[in-house]
């Protein structure tokens, strides 16, 4: 092991992440008490121009207004780009008026580690501003060429920053891949063919210790296909992925929740682990397979996860 470690900044249950328009607060208001784990109000791409101001209006009163920690959501709000003129408005007006309900700001576009710096030095001087004695994290959406070109510099850029997301559409346009399918399989290509971005991006999180979370899947008539991107995306590393549609949280928290069977392995190979220690023996035979201080590791993973998952639902 490297003497050079970057430990998990921020441990946070998102196997779901509901995308909900802040413009529209029936949706809100059925949100709050839904299932999902993680909740972003959304003030970019599902907002109309016109709508812009309504919607922050909306967020801010539904941060106030909703006890969003009691009902065991992590609640987000995707502020505009830093490109548009609406970005610092939201910042600003999120942070002074419901800067101590807000769990995290999600950055869209993120190109470079400035575009960070901008975001949390305005955090910053807010929260100072206003006496706040939470601290909001960031999230940052790698959803372009440019993104992916410096993820690994987006990771390791420090302070806030607890997660980085998959944002396959506007990817997909950043690329000119040809698609017009959000998330799922191209039928022109052998595979999956975001499976080396998403890859590149998740080393880059557990490279320096933050969340890694898969985008939209934009068929919300296709269950099985929601489940298979998610399961690839699980395979690779991700701990949740985006809903675009209620439907679909149900099925990210299938997805992303270890099985009984699978908790109950962990357990075991802890327990035999440690019985092969106290004999003096670094691994040792489960089931047939051997399993070592890697297995551990593995297996302790999924024990966080299980924890996390009781915990909520306690």
């Amino acid at each position: 092991m490297s003497h050079t470690l970057h430990p998990l900044r921020r441990q946070r249950l998102q196997r779901s992440e509901l995308a909900v328009p802040a413009s529209n607060p029936t949706m809100i208001d059925k949100a709050a008490t839904g299932p999902a784990d993680y909740i972003f109000l959304d003030l970019e791409d599902a907002v109309a121009p016109p709508e812009k101001e309504q919607a922050r209006k909306n967020a801010i009163q539904a941060l106030n207004d909703i006890d969003w920690a009691a009902n065991g959501k992590t609640v987000s709000v995707r502020i505009n780009g830093l490109d548009t003129h609406y970005m610092y408005r939201d910042v600003v007006d999120v942070m002074e008026q419901a800067g101590g309900r807000v769990h995290t700001l999600l950055v869209p576009k993120v190109g470079v580690p400035a575009d960070l710096y901008m975001v949390e030095a305005m955090v910053n001087q807010i929260e100072q501003a206003k006496g706040l004695s939470t601290r909001v994290g960031l999230e940052a959406l790698i959803e372009t060429a440019l993104g992916m070109a410096n993820v690994e510099d987006i990771a390791r850029f420090g302070g806030r920053l607890e997660a980085l997301h998959f944002g396959v559409a506007d990817y997909a346009a950043s690329m000119r891949a040809r698609t017009v399918n959000i998330g799922g399989l191209n039928p022109n290509y052998p595979g999956d063919q975001w499976h080396a971005a998403i890859s590149r991006m998740v080393v880059a999180c557990r490279a320096y210790g933050l969340r890694a979370i898969d985008g939209p899947f934009g068929d919300f008539s296709d269950p099985e296909g929601y489940k298979d991107g998610a399961r690839r995306a699980a395979a690779l590393g991700c701990e949740g992925k985006w809903a675009i549609h209620p439907s679909q949280v149900a099925l990210a928290n299938e997805v992303f929740s270890p099985p009984e069977a699978e908790v109950t392995r962990a357990r075991r190979i802890i327990e035999e682990l440690r019985k092969a220690e106290a004999e003096g023996r670094g691994a040792a035979a489960l089931d047939g397979k051997m399993i070592d201080a890697a297995s551990e590791k593995m297996a302790r993973n999924v024990l966080v996860l299980a924890d996390a998952i009781a915990a909520r639902s306690n």
